[in-house]
């Protein structure tokens, strides 16, 4: 490969500057952020060596275009119920099905647009010592409400790639600290409630864990969206808490009934 004289590039310098100025320009008077705060509370649990059920209820927040506040809206309630089958040390499949009342969401509009939405999921771990990667590839079926009170169909592809990485421990366990990082794609078919663009967003996560136990650990991490759309891109800074319980009422409930068997022995 020839190199160009360094002239040549001097005397482009300026023009190229402009261009870049212009076009950065045109972009930042074309989008808009909001920042947020999302929540979730995640439950899980074992129903064999290979079958496991979870359930998950989240909360979103948002800034609005005249507030900054974080918490100006409640954005968005979901509930959403998981399967999962460990089909081998590297393979998860897994499928869900969810409800989400979306109200003043800023991909979506300002108006109501309940949501049902169903999804089949794999996910494959590279396991390595002393960290885990994996890839999450993921099929969602959304049916929304839009502006006008019909229903359209949403067709929605993931791809996930993620890393964790144990801070004070070769492997996650009780008093563990992590750290983990995240890029996902997302691609749609095209619908008036959330635009014709096929490329949806990307989404960066980077943040932390802690396990208090081997059954309660709470994640904190930011997120950073980047939305293209029609009437103007979008960039969403969103402040991620997500705690999970394991086995939670199945350990609740052998704690109390121990707890009422020592009182009958005493």
């Amino acid at each position: 490969m020839s190199l160009k004289p360094t002239h040549n590039i001097v005397l482009k310098k300026p023009g190229l500057i402009l261009v870049i100025l212009f076009i950065t320009s045109i972009n930042y008077g074309q989008t808009t952020t909001y920042n947020q705060f999302w929540n979730e509370v995640q439950f899980n649990r074992t129903i064999s060596e290979k079958w496991s059920a979870e359930l998950n209820l989240g909360a979103v927040y948002s800034s609005t275009e005249s507030s900054s506040n974080i918490f100006q809206q409640n954005i968005q309630r979901s509930a959403r119920v998981w399967g999962h089958y460990y089909f081998s040390p590297r393979w998860k499949f897994s499928s869900f099905l969810a409800y989400n009342y979306n109200k003043d969401v800023p991909e979506i509009g300002q108006f109501k647009s309940p949501e049902v939405r169903f999804a089949l999921q794999g996910i494959y771990y590279f396991h390595k010592t002393g960290y885990t990667l994996s890839t999450r590839m993921r099929m969602e079926l959304r049916h929304m409400r839009n502006e006008e009170g019909d229903y359209d169909n949403v067709l929605r592809y993931r791809q996930q790639i993620k890393y964790i990485q144990p801070i004070n421990s070769k492997v996650l366990r009780e008093g563990v600290v992590y750290g983990v990082a995240s890029d996902e794609l997302f691609f749609k078919s095209g619908t008036k409630v959330t635009g014709l663009s096929f490329f949806d967003r990307n989404r960066l996560n980077i943040g932390a864990g802690y396990l208090f136990t081997d059954d309660i650990q709470v994640e904190i991490t930011y997120a950073n969206e980047y939305l293209p759309r029609d009437e103007g891109n979008q960039i969403m800074n969103a402040a991620s808490l997500t705690v999970t319980f394991n086995n939670f009422f199945k350990n609740l409930n052998k704690k109390l009934h121990h707890k009422n068997e020592t009182s009958n022995e005493n």
